[in-house]
């Protein structure tokens, strides 16, 4: 078998008890080197064939898969946070597929949860906002015309970007453009969980200069939305007066 791990953010006891289970029991690792934690890698039993993907090609990724799958070996491909979102898994899948080699996806905990619980804040509150947008600009992989940021920032929702902070500046002025104001509180979360992690707090019409007097190019998420600043409802399932399926409210 052939397991996609999502590895989580960078702490590498925010993978699950699961991942962390098949990556002992594998006698193949490939991993993302470029992002994944190398930490991660002492879940991994002695003698085991470890590979960084960093260095390879998808062609070389796949012939160490089918190599490990003619040989009746377990691999476990390591991809960082939550493989379902900017995995890259897909044309992985795809090709073991089509091959006949069998294959799981075992989840992760994403970087844009670990950076909302590093604030710390909900991303989603009563009479605000209960939408949250996973996205990113545009960059060497396109976007389509419709999910540029300006007119997903038209819902006014809580954003979490993803692989964009190289581009503040023009994510800035499309997010205004969208209908944004310029006090609507931005968060900058570099390397979410990892000893190293950097909080930057400021507004759209501020965020940019923050962000390149601290130097950060890579490896950050930005939270936009007025959920972290606006009032809210207290949430009515702990209120004693809303009823439900496991208790009656008061009169």
């Amino acid at each position: 078998m052939i397991y996609f791990i999502g590895a989580g953010p960078g702490d590498p006891e925010l993978i699950t008890v699961k991942g962390a289970r098949l990556l002992k029991e594998a006698d193949v690792v490939i991993y993302t080197g470029s992002l994944v934690n190398p930490r991660v890698l002492d879940y991994c039993r002695q003698g085991v064939e470890i590979h960084n993907s960093a260095t390879m090609t998808l062609e070389e990724v796949l012939e160490v898969m089918r190599g490990a799958a003619r040989q009746n070996r377990t691999v476990a491909r390591v991809h960082t946070g939550d493989p379902g979102l900017y995995g890259a898994i897909q044309e992985q899948m795809d090709a073991l597929a089509a091959e006949g080699i069998p294959f799981q996806v075992i989840p992760g905990v994403s970087s844009f949860l670990a950076a909302a619980a590093a604030v710390p804040h909900e991303l989603t509150l009563p009479g605000v906002t209960q939408t949250v947008i996973l996205t990113r600009m545009e960059g060497r992989t396109a976007v389509p015309e419709k999910e540029k940021l300006s007119e997903l920032a038209r819902h006014r929702s809580t954003m979490c970007i993803f692989l964009s902070v190289q581009q503040i500046d023009r994510l800035v002025d499309e997010l205004l453009e969208g209908g944004y104001s310029p006090d609507t509180p931005v968060l900058v979360v570099e390397k979410a969980s990892w000893p190293e992690e950097r909080i930057i707090r400021s507004d759209l019409k501020g965020i940019a200069h923050q962000v390149r007097q601290a130097g950060i190019t890579r490896t950050a998420l930005i939270m936009v939305g007025e959920v972290f600043a606006a009032s809210y409802r207290p949430s009515r399932l702990y209120d004693p007066r809303f009823s439900h399926g496991y208790r009656k409210g008061e009169p």
